[in-house]
């Protein structure tokens, strides 16, 4: 059985989603976000990466916390840099990935209540 909104929830009433329609290249942008954040170990991934020391994270830094092959975590973290969540750089044979902020911000404002504040 399927549970509706308590649209008289004041939360959920200042939620962006929910306060206007998204246009459609507000859904396309954020649809592919949640799209590559759907799958759990991409989720991980990205978790992993954005709250690592430094804002940054080598690939080496990241593997041993996933129970997948090296193969597997590098299509992940493409997907993850075509969605435009992920941003990388080489240094000499290591890969490091840091979170886009403008993509993090996205997200976060169009989940969070007018007006509250991440981790508040």
């Amino acid at each position: 059985m399927s549970k509706s909104l308590d649209l008289t929830d004041a939360t959920v009433r200042c939620s962006p989603l929910v306060r206007d329609p998204l246009t459609a290249a507000e859904a396309l942008d954020l649809a592919a976000i949640f799209k590559a954040l759907a799958d759990p170990v991409r989720l991980q991934l990205f978790s992993l990466i954005a709250s690592h020391s430094d804002g940054e994270a080598c690939v080496c830094d990241i593997s041993p916390a996933v129970d997948v092959s090296q193969p597997t975590i590098s299509h992940h973290l493409k997907v993850l840099r075509t969605a435009g969540l992920l941003e990388s750089e080489r240094r000499a044979s290591w890969v490091y990935y840091r979170v886009v902020p403008a993509a993090l911000a996205s997200l976060t404002g169009a989940l969070l209540p007018l007006g509250a504040e991440v981790g508040a």
